[in-house]
């Protein structure tokens, strides 16, 4: 286990964050140590706006075991689901096609049902392992509420592992599926972001309706909405979270969309 003072903005995609202790875990017994007191977990940083001034709690990352995978048996949390994804096709496994360009680790993606018009996080597992209450439990997906981008985990839960529900299927197959999705993503800005700022309202696109509002390019400080797709947020290079804040209001002011990235803290 390591345990670092580290700036959370070399952590987040948005590249934005301020100090924090960050504990990266390798085993359960660290895992168990490093949640003794009050804690944060941050997976890939993506999905997630930091303040400037950082957080007080621990900031526990999974690695080590937590990191491993067999895509017939268990598969860490601490795994990126863009390797997951490749490794699944590359073995001829199916049903995590939908999630391809999903730049989250396994355990944010199930926390947060990370999906595309495509496929949910939800859709592809057989079982989920969380920790909480200084215990490892077990369940299945249709215990944990998955909903659109949502899911209800046990209070302060971790998810440490997960079974996937996948099939065999032809590589050939696979790979047009994923070129589908690719070809879908490719509108999506190249500077940092956090992925997609808002939720969709049911029906509609979350960044078609901020396109016709006319907000694309509207910027504060180096924060700005992408001129590619309007869903997201970039950092021109020297964003802070004020910025980023003062934009996501501007927004909301002129359309009632639900925030989908967390906030910390």
């Amino acid at each position: 286990m390591r345990v670092e003072r580290v700036l959370l903005k070399d952590y987040t995609t948005l590249g934005i964050g301020g100090p924090a202790e960050l504990w990266t875990v390798e085993t359960r017994e660290d895992l168990l140590r490093a949640t003794e007191a009050p804690y944060r977990i941050l997976g890939n940083g993506s999905n997630l706006l930091v303040m400037d001034e950082g957080v007080p709690e621990r900031v526990i990352r999974l690695d080590g075991e937590f990191a491993t995978y067999d895509l017939k048996g268990w598969v860490g949390a601490g795994v990126l689901l863009p390797l997951l994804v490749q490794e699944a096709a590359r073995q001829g496994l199916s049903g995590l096609e939908g999630l391809l360009g999903i730049p989250a680790q396994v355990g944010g993606a199930v926390k947060m049902n990370a999906g595309t018009r495509f496929g949910e996080m939800a859709e592809a597992l057989e079982a989920v392992e969380i920790f909480h209450e200084g215990r490892f439990h077990i369940y299945l997906p249709e215990e944990l509420g998955f909903g659109y981008r949502q899911s209800r985990l046990p209070q302060g839960g971790i998810v440490t592992r997960v079974r996937l529900r996948l099939q065999e299927r032809p590589l050939e197959e696979i790979r047009r599926r994923m070129a589908e999705v690719d070809a879908a993503r490719k509108g999506q800005p190249k500077r940092k972001s956090a992925g997609c700022a808002f939720k969709n309202p049911p029906g509609h696109s979350a960044g078609r309706l901020i396109d016709e509002r006319g907000l694309k390019g509207l910027r504060v400080g180096d924060a700005m909405v992408s001129l590619e797709h309007g869903n997201f947020i970039v950092n021109l290079g020297q964003a802070s979270a004020k910025d980023v804040l003062e934009l996501l209001k501007r927004i909301q002011e002129e359309l009632p969309l639900e925030l989908e990235w967390e906030v910390w803290p």
